[in-house]
């Protein structure tokens, strides 16, 4: 009898055990996780970041000054494109000479290959030459 109780409990046993297979699953979807993990796990970060970059603080804060000479310069090589684009196909004559505008030292000159255009940025040292073909 005592062998049959065991060998009862033993089956009963075996039915209530039964197991499944254990699956991982990542939640960061650079690993493989669920795409809409991606905002919950952004805020989630943010929101534990004590560190605060302090560039971004004055990212904001434009120079008046800086912003004036950066369109200062722009406009200048705009009109000197545009007097080379209109000298190309007519429409007026670029002449030669050395022009000192802004941070800008610009050297133009004719040659045996037509105008030369060289335009050197004394802020930075960067110099750029175009070569205008002549009709």
């Amino acid at each position: 009898m005592r062998a049959a109780f065991i060998v009862l409990f033993f089956i009963i046993m075996s039915q209530a055990a039964a197991a499944q297979d254990f699956v991982y699953k990542p939640r960061n979807p650079a690993f493989g996780g669920d795409a809409y993990n991606y905002s919950w796990l952004l805020s989630s970060a943010e929101s534990q970041n004590k560190i605060k970059d302090p560039d971004t603080q004055n990212a904001y804060e434009r120079d008046p000054l800086a912003d004036f000479q950066s369109d200062l310069n722009r406009q200048i090589l705009y009109n000197l494109s545009r007097k080379l684009v209109s000298d190309q196909f007519g429409e007026g004559a670029l002449e030669p000479g050395t022009y000192d505008v802004g941070s800008y030292h610009i050297e133009v000159a004719e040659s045996a290959e037509g105008l030369n255009v060289s335009i050197l940025d004394a802020a930075s040292g960067t110099q750029t030459s175009v070569i205008v073909p002549q009709n």
